[in-house]
């Protein structure tokens, strides 16, 4: 049995910039709301779905209790599923496993909410009575966990410098991926962002209570002016390098959902029976330690053998690019052009929440899929841990 995203099926919200306007609201408790409400405007009866997946990376209060407390207050409170971390692939692998869910009989109709906020991450204490003094550790979940990979013993940012090297990547080739991503984006935003709107939701603000709504955000927040001009005065970030600031994502918050069904309930489901978004297979794949934006490729090449394609018949990719060097190694390795990857943006321009990034990249895969009448389509993307997940989906539009 295949697996479906019913067309329409699924949301994004805005991403806001770090400690911008959804800094002071629990990532988990915002994304019920959103999701409540973007499955009442999208007529999804709460007694369809049988299963849920919670995905987030960086913990909030009460996220203990994980995707129990996330469905009890959307209204789904017989439903249970499983809370999944995989960093920025936590998106795929969610998508994989309600994928198997449905294809083994086990599930008819999975929902699946991605949340996470990098904005005021906890401060996690570790006791330690035999430490020195009897002093435990303290950790500072987002910076300092992307200051050092406990195993490769690298910041995230030395990654994209290994893999700079390993490519011979230039300074100048990461901007001008940079700027040609900044384009990209623009094209999301003409006619009053009517690519956007596809699909995006708009988030109401409040108190850090959730008991009184304060305004919305209803476009994506933090989002840097890009020209040649402006990348050619930044320098690297490490001494001897080639990665600036310019080459590399910014911090965000923010949360996106699907469903996955079989295809009969993904046709009753969908905004228009006449599109159908199928699952075909996903691949991953990890890295030598400190080589992460290296980990796409293989993932997708995996993919793609195993749906039975190869990269020419590929219409569309999508990545998640926490660096520019990230798509230069994918198309040094897929032989796919750069310049074609990441049509109306990617996370490189629009932020990287982490858990949210990738489902986010893939509804706007689909959505331009759909809007070229069809096709097959390739997301991959890196992860802490030097791994890569990928997937590829085929939107068949029969209208």
């Amino acid at each position: 049995m295949a697996a479906f995203i019913p067309y329409g099926a699924y949301w994004s919200t805005p991403f806001a910039k770090w400690q911008g306007s959804l800094a002071n609201l629990n990532a988990v408790q915002l994304a019920a709301v959103c999701g409540k409400q973007a499955l009442a405007a999208r007529g999804v009866p709460l007694e369809a779905i049988d299963l849920a997946i919670l995905g987030i990376t960086n913990p909030q209060k009460g996220s203990f209790y994980g995707l129990p407390w996330l469905t009890g207050m959307m209204g789904l409170d017989r439903v249970a599923g499983p809370t999944i971390q995989q960093a920025c692939a936590t998106s795929v692998r969610a998508l994989q496993m309600a994928s198997h869910e449905v294809r083994d009989g086990s599930s008819q109709c999975a929902l699946l909410v991605m949340a996470d906020r990098q904005s005021n991450g906890p401060v996690v204490y570790y006791p330690d009575p035999t430490g020195s003094g009897g002093y435990g550790l303290t950790e500072h979940w987002v910076p300092d966990n992307m200051a050092h990979d406990p195993y490769a013993k690298n910041p995230m940012i030395k990654t994209g410098e290994n893999v700079a090297a390993r490519f011979c990547l230039s300074t100048a080739q990461q901007h001008a991926v940079k700027l040609r991503r900044y384009e990209q984006y623009q094209a999301a935003l003409a006619d009053d962002r009517a690519f956007q709107k596809r699909y995006m939701i708009e988030v109401p603000l409040s108190d850090s209570r959730f008991r009184k709504v304060t305004g919305t955000l209803a476009a994506d927040e933090g989002i840097f002016p890009t020209t040649a001009e402006g990348l050619a005065k930044l320098k690297p970030v490490l001494e001897g390098g080639t990665v600036t600031f310019g080459g590399q994502t910014h911090p965000a918050d923010g949360n996106a959902g699907a469903l996955v069904t079989t295809r009969e309930r993904a046709r009753e489901l969908a905004l228009d029976a006449g599109i159908e978004v199928e699952l075909l297979s996903f691949g991953q794949h990890r890295e030598a330690p400190g080589y992460m934006p290296a980990a796409p490729g293989p993932a997708a090449a995996q993919a793609l053998q195993r749906a039975g394609l190869n990269v020419a018949q590929v219409d569309a990719i999508k990545t998640h690019n926490p660096f520019a060097v990230n798509d230069l190694a994918l198309a040094a390795d897929l032989g796919f052009p750069w310049e074609r990857m990441n049509n109306y943006g990617s996370s490189l321009i629009w932020g990287h929440p982490q858990a949210p990034t990738g489902l986010r990249g893939v509804i706007e895969l689909i959505e331009e899929l759909v809007l070229r009448g069809g096709g097959i389509g390739l997301f991959t993307g890196c992860a802490a841990g030097d791994t890569g997940l990928a997937t590829v989906i085929r939107v068949t539009d029969s209208r």
